[in-house]
């Protein structure tokens, strides 16, 4: 299996085990779309808080290159540690939601 493959399915298999979880206090679905040809891979919340209507993206991350690049974050753990468990070098993985002064600070890749 190539490695696009490979950080497909590792990407997939994480957001799909976030869509799993339940909102208990609210009527909040999660959705994922997974756009293979061109790697973008989202996890969406859709649905009514009280009386407020909330969507927006929980995660964002896209397969650029040999590089797995996480553009938004909004997991209490960080998917990064996720990707790391399932085998996916640091030097792979690119903090895309920060500035890249901020990014050389880091263990992980640049761009």
């Amino acid at each position: 299996m190539d490695t696009i493959s490979k950080y497909q399915q590792i990407i997939e298999k994480i957001i799909g085990d976030y869509a799993q979880l339940r909102y208990s206090y609210s009527e909040i679905e999660r959705k994922t779309v997974f756009d293979r040809k061109q790697n973008h891979y989202l996890l969406m919340i859709m649905g009514v808080e009280g009386h407020k209507m909330v969507h927006g993206c929980i995660l964002h991350l896209e397969i650029k290159g040999d590089k797995i690049w996480i553009h938004r974050d909004g997991t209490e753990d960080g998917i990064a540690r996720e990707l790391l468990a399932e085998g996916v070098p640091k030097d792979k993985i690119v903090l895309g939601f920060y500035h890249l002064e901020t990014r050389e600070l880091t263990d992980f890749a640049v761009c």
